[in-house]
């Protein structure tokens, strides 16, 4: 089984889709209880110099300049929290990094790290530390935006890049506070781009995440991926961890830039962030699929689940049915609607729904579906709605 660990240090559409082949995602929690004052570390991985022969566009600077030019622009965040329990309240803490927005003192960082905190302290790069007041949250995509008051400490906020403009092969620096090592950077590559990963059952994948290399470990939570000019390309939010244990397999994950500049507005003001739900679950139909359950289609969403109640169970969207020998898992559940298009839109497989839902519409929008059942093509529409907490 397949385990992820937030990269921090502390850890408080469509419904589902498998964000991993044959395995099932899970997280688990992780609590760093050192003395920071006793290790303040700066390292870096590899050569000083990075390579340009991956990079298209802009001159790529050499991993020290980039690390003398961001670290005033990256904090590390402590925090604490309280939970009731039958036996009275637990408290807890630990530390993420965040990344200076701008001059008003808002710092973006993880939901995870700052989203259930009762106290933020925010260190910076010169040992200054400041109490700071949560703003935003959108769990949905792991974001969260702090801020503290500009009066109390000189702020340099980072340059924000454009991660569409990344390639496979590319350089990527993260800059963080793994096992609150203050000011620790880091050097790999962009691994793969275009991740999709539900961080529990039932939860709202969060897509067009960044692969990386470049060694993540708790406490980085947060903190800016950063391409060869030193531009924020990336939060860097979670890694692969089979063990369970804390240590760092070379395949960490950060949310896109672009996908907390699309929503920067709603982060900084504090407005509530909306995402629509159509209430299913489904798999990418295949031409072997189609020819498994005899499906007159070999592209398209195919609809294994819908929740009771929801926007595709108000439409009428049918599920698959799954007999006793289909539950065992010996064929997949046959009888299940096949979306092909949206609004006029070709759908190739399930995420493809999900991803033109979550950027082009609205809880509250409708979406017209052209729908395959039982061999023939008909048109549903369905209302979306906020996703469910």
């Amino acid at each position: 089984m397949k385990v992820w660990k937030y990269a921090a240090a502390f850890v408080g559409g469509v419904l589902v889709t498998a964000a991993v082949a044959g395995g099932v995602i899970a997280l688990n929690e992780s609590s760093d209880n050192g003395n920071n004052s006793a290790v303040s570390a700066t390292e870096t991985a590899g050569s000083d110099t990075v390579s340009q022969a991956a990079q298209t566009d802009g001159e790529c600077m050499t991993a020290a300049d980039i690390y003398e030019e961001v670290r005033p622009s990256v904090v590390q965040i402590g925090v604490s929290s309280s939970t009731d329990t039958p036996f009275g309240q637990q408290e807890s803490s630990g530390t993420g990094s965040g990344i200076v927005l701008d001059d008003e003192g808002h710092i973006l960082t993880n939901n995870h790290v700052a989203g259930a905190a009762n106290t933020i302290d925010v260190r910076f790069s010169d040992g200054d530390v400041v109490t700071a007041t949560l703003v935003s949250t959108d769990p949905a995509n792991d974001l969260a935006v702090i801020k503290v008051d500009p009066a109390d400490h000189d702020l340099s906020p980072a340059t924000l890049g454009d991660s569409s403009e990344l390639r496979v092969g590319d350089l990527v620096l993260a800059l963080g506070s793994p096992f609150q090592l203050e000011g620790t950077l880091t050097q790999g590559i962009v691994s793969a781009l275009d991740r999709t990963y539900a961080t529990g059952n039932g939860t709202r994948p969060i897509r067009n995440m960044i692969q990386t290399d470049a060694p993540i470990n708790p406490g980085n939570s947060g903190g800016p991926l950063l391409n060869c000019q030193g531009e924020v390309v990336g939060i860097n939010t979670l890694l692969e961890n089979p063990t369970g244990d804390a240590v760092n397999v070379g395949i960490a994950f950060a949310v896109s830039v672009n996908t907390a500049t699309s929503e920067m507005d709603e982060l900084l003001s504090g407005d509530p962030i909306s995402h629509p739900w159509l209430g299913i679950a489904g798999a990418d139909v295949t031409p072997s699929l189609a020819d498994e359950l005899d499906l007159t289609v070999d592209e398209g969403a195919y609809i294994t689940l819908v929740t009771n109640g929801g926007p595709a169970d108000d439409a009428g969207l049918v599920p698959a049915a799954a007999s006793d020998s289909q539950l065992a898992g010996d064929v997949p559940p046959s009888g299940g609607d096949v979306i092909i298009e949206v609004d006029g839109e070709a759908v190739s497989g399930i995420d493809e729904l999900a991803t033109y839902l979550a950027e082009q519409k609205s809880a509250g929008d409708a979406v017209e579906l052209t729908v395959i059942r039982d061999g023939e093509e008909i048109t549903i529409t369905a209302t979306l709605a906020e996703w469910p907490d």
